[in-house]
């Protein structure tokens, strides 16, 4: 999964890691459906696949106003995200997800240099 080309951002960490990660968040709502855990599966697949539309979306920004803007919303989308996956990661008969609470980590981690970085330029 990690030899994905995104045609214009190979070079570009938090575009592909948060679409990497979306395509993870995929895979443990569908697991989730299949364990008929529908409203945390519908919660955790918008939330998290919302983080990489709003980074996608925060590379065609018209500004760097709304640049920052859209990483934020990409940043609020991940705590929820984090949410979802922490009841999931302590609820019984759930899925194992503690490797995408890391990734998730990772992710807001990078968000928050980047909005830091350009608030400052």
């Amino acid at each position: 999964m990690n030899e994905i080309q995104l045609e214009g951002f190979e070079n570009n960490p938090i575009v592909k890691k948060s679409f990497l990660f979306a395509l993870e968040i995929i895979q443990v709502a569908e697991i989730l459906e299949e364990r008929k855990k529908f409203v945390i599966a519908n919660q955790l697949l918008k939330s998290g696949t919302s983080i990489g539309a709003n980074v996608w979306e925060s590379q065609h920004a018209e500004c760097k106003a709304d640049f920052i803007h859209k990483l934020k919303i990409a940043a609020k989308e991940a705590i929820e995200t984090e949410y979802w996956l922490l009841l999931c990661k302590l609820s019984p008969n759930y899925p194992t997800v503690s490797d995408k609470l890391e990734k998730l980590l990772e992710l807001q981690k990078l968000m928050s240099k980047i909005i830091s970085t350009s608030k400052k330029n």
